[in-house]
């Protein structure tokens, strides 16, 4: 073991500035000073935060939902996820609401899987993601869906084919790629899903 572990640090900044405000997310430009003394020009998103669900049912299926994503010009198969766009929402409760939401589902177990940045050269968005087990069909009418959500696709998919179609570069969804590989080394740790953190476990990144 050699104790690596990420450590939070504040760098000197100047002329700081959000020359973009969106609906969402924002871009911050500012003026960081570097170690050797000059300062650099560092423009990153500004990001909410969000949360994702990894839910396996009792054949060890993994839900798996195919969406339009307009940047990059794809339909990507993803995990049911969603923002943080509720202030000071606990976000097991915002995890729980996504999988009501995108696939009418409910779980008797949760877990923090991993918790991860998407895009830290680029963007402070921080991802919490669940694995939600014991799975049953949500009570109440179904949620009604609207933008790219009219056109979800669902399907049910064993943990390993999906490791091998990651590694084969067929799928390409950080956040379904980091949970699924993340299911997949739990797995075969010591301790197995039980050694995960509890999902009311505190998230330096989004306090709650």
């Amino acid at each position: 073991m050699t104790g690596i572990r990420d450590a939070a640090e504040h760098w000197d900044v100047r002329d700081g500035r959000t020359p973009f405000e969106g609906k969402v997310t924002g871009v911050r430009s500012e003026q960081v000073r570097m170690p050797d003394g000059n300062w650099a020009q560092r423009d990153y998103q500004l990001h909410p935060g969000s949360v994702a669900v990894l839910a396996v049912d009792d054949a060890g299926r993994v839900l798996t939902l195919r969406q339009y994503r307009h940047p990059v010009r794809q339909r990507l198969w993803e995990l049911p996820a969603g923002l943080l766009d509720v202030p000071g929402e606990n976000p097991l409760h915002a995890a729980q609401r996504e999988l009501f939401e995108e696939a009418h589902c409910k779980a008797g177990q949760w877990r923090v899987l991993v918790d991860f940045y998407t895009s830290p050269g680029g963007s402070d968005e921080a991802v919490r993601l669940f694995l939600a087990t014991g799975l049953s069909e949500a009570d109440g009418e179904k949620y009604a869906a609207h933008g790219e959500e009219l056109e979800l696709e669902a399907a049910w998919v064993p943990l390993d084919e999906l490791v091998g179609k990651i590694l084969a570069g067929e799928l390409h969804n950080p956040t379904l790629v980091t949970g699924t590989l993340a299911l997949h080394a739990a797995r075969g740790r010591a301790g197995g899903l039980e050694a995960l953190h509890p999902a009311d476990s505190p998230w330096e990144a989004r306090p709650f």
